[in-house]
């Protein structure tokens, strides 16, 4: 103690900071190693002993000083208050050697859970990178102060999740952030010239001091929106190189077949000025594609046919089927300039056409529960692809219809969707057949928010998120399980809040009946189902540098 009754540190602080003058230049810039942890309200106040088992276990566990080590780091552990203590260390070891502490957070996480099975605590989840990365404590605030309801990363996490899930290849996937007003900047490769390998997101308002704009690449908002994970989920063999996935037409109807056929028909010939480049375009696209000649001159190209893969009886159309626009003449005069273009809405979809693709995404998500229930008694793992996927069909449902209650669910679901430690499954059916129902919503657009077919498509998914979190509890993964459960819940608020866009302005003719439902073979949307509701926050915990450990 110090003369004026104040507590005398200097000594501590001396033996602390001692084995630091051994490092000399090799310290680190902030060579102070601090953490805190917590448990929760619920969990029995632990005594001192067990306290500083907790501690040791931590230190133990991250290597910077184990229990037989004598040359481990020097630190300390206070212990606050009943429910937490601090751990503060300096980070050099005692025979000069620089201790490694990168990624120790996920250590850390281990330590937590070794400690919550020894003494009963509440269970959290592993640190198995299936969350998304959460703002910071300045980005929080400062969201606070120019009034935004949440942080810059959130919002463009979700801005790139939804550019990815309607979008198939890079090109599409970067127009489509530019369309929302998001800045988009890629980073290439300094040993291939041309060769782009990352990425990089901004706001046009989210800005720092010096008024550039701060940016977060895909790795900052999420694992799986990395560049190479996304070109895996685009590329039809799952692999990371670009490249787009064909549009399969398995899961589509006739009519929806025809219009997504017209659809990139056009755009070929709207990037295109000759049939060759036209018809390579087509093939490039994944489509299949048949050439008509000439019967009095053989190597003349007279007209195409068109088609998609992966049907039973692939439907071909002509382009003369498509549209009187999209002939092979037509497009021939339009290219030489003998023909001016048609003025033609950007939408030329029409409400039959639009309602098939709705229904058509609802057929996908009961193809995929109905492969997840098979799995549930199979092999639990084979639905990873379909779990992902499913995220996607989540995210393009909320931007197709504008409906807040769906585009919460999407948010919430995300952590559900994702395989442990960023693995990028296999591709298979069901995850191809919800990729499809996201393609195909997005070039749905907006449809009338009170249609039965869009109550249908959200009864599917309700019964697909209900068969996800089976799977997820099965793995013992429970905060998967949770996020699921907590995009249902949001799910089930689009039927029966009445101030939802789609719960809205309901009459007698538009909504199914819950016999006509039941015969149809769809879940009744407005019965009651389980009440849940979303988890607790966590409580804050301080800790410098790295991730922020707890026991809950």
């Amino acid at each position: 103690m110090r003369a004026d009754g104040r507590r005398d540190f200097r000594r501590l602080d001396g033996l602390l900071t001692q084995p630091l003058a051994l490092l000399g230049e090799r310290n680190y810039r902030k060579p102070v190693w601090h953490v805190s942890v917590r448990a929760a309200p619920e969990d029995p106040i632990l005594s001192d002993r067990q306290w500083a088992e907790v501690a040791q276990e931590v230190m133990s566990r991250t290597g910077l000083a184990e229990g037989e080590d004598e040359d481990g780091v020097r630190w300390v552990a206070v212990r606050h208050a009943d429910d937490h203590i601090h751990i503060v260390a300096t980070l050099a070891r005692e025979e000069g050697v620089r201790p490694e502490v990168w990624n120790d957070g996920y250590r850390i996480r281990d330590a937590c859970r070794e400690v919550e099975r020894r003494f009963g605590l509440r269970r959290t989840a592993p640190a198995d990178r299936t969350a998304a990365r959460r703002p910071k404590r300045g980005e929080t605030e400062k969201a606070a102060r120019v009034g935004r309801g949440e942080s810059a990363r959130g919002l463009l996490r979700r801005h790139v999740a939804v550019a990815a899930a309607g979008t198939r290849t890079e090109a599409e996937f970067f127009a489509a952030l530019r369309a929302e007003g998001v800045l988009v900047r890629r980073r290439h490769s300094t040993r291939a010239l041309g060769q782009v390998t990352g990425y990089a997101v901004a706001l046009a308002d989210d800005c720092d001091s010096s008024g550039r704009p701060v940016w977060f690449g895909g790795g900052k908002l999420a694992a799986d929106l990395t560049l190479p994970r996304l070109r895996r989920r685009w590329s039809a063999d799952g692999a990371a190189r670009p490249g787009s996935r064909p549009l399969s037409g398995r899961h589509m109807s006739s009519r929806t077949a025809r219009a997504v056929l017209r659809t990139a028909v056009r755009r070929a010939a709207d990037d295109t000025r000759t049939a060759t480049e036209f018809l390579n375009l087509l093939e490039q696209e994944g489509l299949l594609v048949r050439l008509r000649y000439s019967k009095t001159n053989p190597d003349e190209i007279t007209g195409y046919a068109v088609a998609l893969p992966d049907q039973g009886e692939p439907l071909w159309c002509s382009g003369g089927q498509l549209a009187d626009d999209l002939t092979l003449p037509r497009l021939r005069r339009r290219w030489g300039g003998l023909e001016r273009d048609e003025v033609r809405p950007e939408d030329d979809l029409t409400h039959e056409e639009r309602q098939a693709f709705y229904d058509d995404a609802a057929r996908a998500a009961a193809f995929a529960t109905s492969q997840n229930r098979r799995h549930l008694a199979t092999d639990l793992y084979a639905a990873e692809d379909a779990c992902w996927a499913a995220s996607d069909a989540l995210h393009a449902a909320g931007k197709a219809t504008g409906n807040q209650h769906l585009r919460r669910a999407a948010d919430a679901y995300e952590r559900a969707a994702r395989a442990p430690y960023g693995r990028v499954p296999r591709p298979t059916s069901a995850g191809n057949a919800l990729r499809t129902a996201a393609r195909l919503l997005t070039l749905a657009g907006v449809q009338d928010r009170t249609t039965v077919s869009i109550l249908l498509l959200v009864s599917r998914l309700l019964a697909l998120l209900e068969t996800i979190a089976q799977i997820r509890l099965l793995q013992q993964r429970q905060a998967q399980a949770d996020a699921a459960r907590r995009a249902r819940h949001h799910l089930e608020q689009v039927q029966t809040d009445p101030g939802s866009q789609l719960g809205s302005q309901r009459d007698a003719s538009q909504v199914p009946s819950q016999v006509s439902l039941a015969m149809a073979g769809f879940p009744n949307p407005w019965a009651p189902g389980p009440s849940v509701g979303p988890a607790s926050p966590p409580r804050s915990t301080g800790r410098s540098p790295g991730p922020r450990p707890r026991i809950p």
